[in-house]
């Protein structure tokens, strides 16, 4: 009797094995990496950060040479000087001494007008009496005309004088000035991309550059490895694949921590690997996997490293 008892522990013992060991799969601790680069070309002038050092959001981490770009922002700069100036200049009248050259004309032309004026009613009293002929009266009358037409034209003058230029004009300048107050915004853009710093907090995986060589537009310099982008990734079996569900938690160990470190589900692969062709027999179904991905908290994240084998336990 005791031999039967003994028999069925056992029996239960090794079945309790194999539904814990179906429990666990093997995985890998994946980075993902934040590639920092300047949309410039040129020779890394500082390299700020060693391989392996600790950043946090806005420390410098390089800066290229900028001498061309620094060269375009104040050519702008002075480019929106001048614009701003012709847009002032715009809206005022003619300067001072033109103004007063145009008081003194209208001054000269009303004092003819007036002497005009009386030449002419001195030739209408002397024709009425016949002492003057028609002649002498056509004369008197064609002076003082001309002379009220320039003293018209000579307050127009002035009064255009003291205008500025016209509204189309100045909505012309104002244009202008907007359009190189964009420049300057686009040459500080420029000249802040040379000089690069951590968008994120994390750790710098590699340096790619050294400081004096040439960097190509667009390439990487630093490579940062964020809380965020550390994640486990394993291959469960299609026959577990339906008794989890994104959000679910994990537990995942590691070799030399006597700890599990607790993550939950991610993300859940739509496709199978290493699927065989067209047709899923019975025995071809077994070896159907699913990539699963499992995320931490980046407390937990930070003790984790890229490439580390790792067991997961649902």
């Amino acid at each position: 009797m005791k031999a039967w008892i003994f028999l069925i522990v056992l029996a239960l013992a090794v079945a309790g094995c194999g539904r814990k060991a179906d429990d666990r799969v093997q995985g890998y601790v994946e980075g993902e990496f934040v590639y920092i680069a300047s949309p410039f070309a040129g020779a890394l002038e500082t390299l700020s950060v060693e391989r392996g050092a600790q950043v946090k959001v806005g420390d410098q981490l390089f800066a290229l040479e900028r001498g061309a770009e620094t060269a375009v922002r104040a050519q702008a700069a002075k480019r929106l000087e001048e614009g701003m100036a012709q847009l002032e200049d715009s809206k005022k009248g003619k300067r001072p001494p033109e103004i007063e050259a145009n008081e003194s004309l209208l001054s000269q032309s009303r004092t003819s007008l007036a002497l005009s004026e009386r030449e002419f009613a001195r030739q209408a009293a002397l024709s009425g009496s016949g002492a003057s002929s028609p002649q002498e009266m056509d004369k008197a009358r064609s002076v003082r005309d001309q002379d009220l037409q320039r003293v018209s034209q000579m307050e127009a003058d002035l009064k255009t004088a003291r205008l500025g230029l016209r509204s189309d004009q100045i909505a012309a300048a104002e244009a202008n000035v907007r359009a190189l107050e964009a420049a300057v915004a686009k040459a500080d853009w420029d000249l802040a991309q040379k000089r690069q710093s951590a968008p994120q907090a994390g750790s710098v995986f590699d340096t790619l550059y050294r400081a004096g060589e040439w960097v190509p537009a667009g390439r990487p310099v630093i490579s940062l490895l964020t809380p965020a982008g550390i994640k486990v990734r394993a291959f469960v079996p299609q026959t577990r694949l339906g008794a989890i569900q994104v959000g679910n938690p994990v537990r995942v160990s590691v070799d030399g921590v006597s700890e599990p470190f607790s993550g939950k589900i991610s993300f859940i692969s739509p496709q199978a690997e290493y699927t065989p062709p067209v047709i899923y027999s019975q025995e071809s179904r077994t070896k159907l996997v699913f990539m699963v991905e499992v995320t931490f908290d980046p407390a937990t994240a930070a003790k984790l490293h890229p490439g580390q084998p790792v067991d997961v336990q649902f």
